[in-house]
């Protein structure tokens, strides 16, 4: 299984190939991804590194919260 996550890609196209990253973001604080709507309009546009932003979840929380969820993080520079 491939757990790397790329934080310059779209957040639809993760949780697609990482379905189990939704419930993981909505906790961090990124709410409007349990909305079906929301992750297949903004979320296809909205990469976690924008999202991050928007929702006020810093970029190091996120990489720290996936790699302590085993997933290589990259893309955050």
């Amino acid at each position: 299984m491939n757990n790397t996550i790329d934080l310059t890609q779209p957040v639809a196209e993760l949780i697609k190939t990482h379905p189990e990253l939704k419930d993981i973001l909505v906790e961090l604080g990124f709410k409007p991804l349990a909305n079906l709507a929301m992750l297949n309009t903004v979320g296809k546009v909205t990469s976690l590194k924008a999202g991050s932003k928007l929702a006020g979840v810093s970029l190091d929380k996120i990489k720290q919260t996936l790699e302590f969820n085993g997933y290589e993080v990259f893309g955050g520079e």
